[in-house]
């Protein structure tokens, strides 16, 4: 229930009618839920992995590396963990806005919203998720260096 009310804070300025995601419908959908990408757009309004706003986190994009390899995100010991690669397509990733907004983000403990691409069209409500660290490790498949950050579910830190 925290995730669905935090959500509709997020989308609470959401004015166009007949949106999957508004304030109503938010009361009873939950982790699992299906939608289209103008409906996630409407959260997260750029088609990078992570959208962030003057270095604050707002929300985070995924496909777990099955539809993009250079982005191989994945589960920990538990569902409840997420070990997500940084902003940076090719060659070693820097330390950009995009990566600064998710090591501002482990300081703040704020939990941002997190979709799943599913194919095209379709993105699944992941939950709320909290940064927990930031790392810059050799990725050996991909042979360069990138940020991996922890995510832990929202819930599961409290």
């Amino acid at each position: 229930m925290l995730e669905i009310l935090t959500l509709k804070i997020l989308v609470s300025s959401i004015s166009r009618q007949n949106n999957k995601i508004n304030g109503s419908y938010l009361q009873t959908t939950g982790i699992g839920e299906i939608f289209s990408w103008d409906e996630v757009s409407e959260i997260h309004k750029i088609r990078n992995g992570i959208y962030q706003r003057g270095g604050k986190l707002i929300s985070l994009l995924t496909d777990f590396g099955k539809i993009n390899p250079c982005y191989p995100d994945f589960h920990g010991d538990t569902e409840n963990t997420i070990f997500y690669t940084g902003a940076g397509r090719r060659g070693d990733q820097k330390l950009d806005s995009f990566n600064r907004a998710l090591f501002n983000a482990i300081e703040s403990k704020h939990a941002v919203p997190l979709f799943n691409k599913l194919k095209v069209g379709k993105w699944q409500f992941m939950g709320f998720w909290q940064v927990a660290e930031g790392r810059y490790i050799y990725d050996e498949a991909q042979k360069r260096m990138v940020w991996k950050f922890k995510l832990e579910r929202a819930e599961a830190r409290t």
